[in-house]
């Protein structure tokens, strides 16, 4: 039996707490995830971890929190002179390898407000680029929930053990139309398809700044 101690002796911080949590979801889902087995897999008694997160919510925010903050500087980083378009594909594409690296964490990211240090300076830096080169605050304002709809959306539905293109076998009978684009639909969740996508929502955000 593990000897539960209390959180200064047992030497937590908010980061080992946050790590944890994240290996423990990361193994066995969020649904299986609460603070007394978070506090047997650290070996302390639940109410040490309420020492340093206050609560199941402010728990939550932490993984989310742990798991953003190894994409470090990736997530709204730049190649020089690069411009905006830069700046948002740079942070789709760490966004998505995130997503495959924690998938049973990233649903946390989609259905939580992110605003550790690492999101907002990733957003800090896409909006002080996009600003630079004369977007219309309008467009600026509205460019990361354009972003962040189709990159949760789009993750969400490709990391479902669920998701998978239905065969043109199942449709060709009643959905004809249906059944000659499914061919086309075989590359589902690829990185082929998914910069094909990307690439339509950051034009039709360069459209929208264009035509303002």
């Amino acid at each position: 039996m593990v000897n539960r101690t209390q959180g200064q002796s047992a030497g937590l911080t908010r980061e080992r707490i946050g790590q944890a949590a994240v290996e423990l979801v990361d193994r066995d889902g969020l649904e299986r995830f609460g603070v007394r087995r978070l506090a047997a897999e650290l070996g302390v008694d639940p109410m040490s971890i309420y020492n340093h997160v206050k609560g199941k919510a402010a728990l939550l925010d932490t993984v989310s929190a742990t798991v953003l903050a190894e994409t470090g500087a990736e997530l709204g980083s730049a190649p020089p002179g690069g411009d905006w378009i830069d700046v948002a594909r740079g942070m789709a594409h760490a966004y998505r390898e995130l997503a495959h690296r924690h998938p049973r964490v990233f649903p946390l990211l989609t259905t939580r407000a992110q605003t550790s240090p690492v999101a907002l300076a990733a957003l800090e830096q896409l909006a002080a680029a996009m600003r630079r080169e004369g977007v219309p605050d309008r467009v600026v304002a509205d460019a990361p929930l354009l972003l962040f709809g189709f990159l949760n959306g789009y993750l969400l539905a490709t990391l479902s053990a669920a998701s998978e293109a239905v065969s043109p076998d199942l449709l060709l009978a009643e959905y004809p139309t249906m059944a000659a684009l499914a061919p086309l639909q075989a590359g589902f969740g690829s990185r082929e398809e998914f910069d094909r996508m990307l690439e339509t929502v950051l034009g039709g955000i360069r459209a929208a700044a264009g035509e303002r």
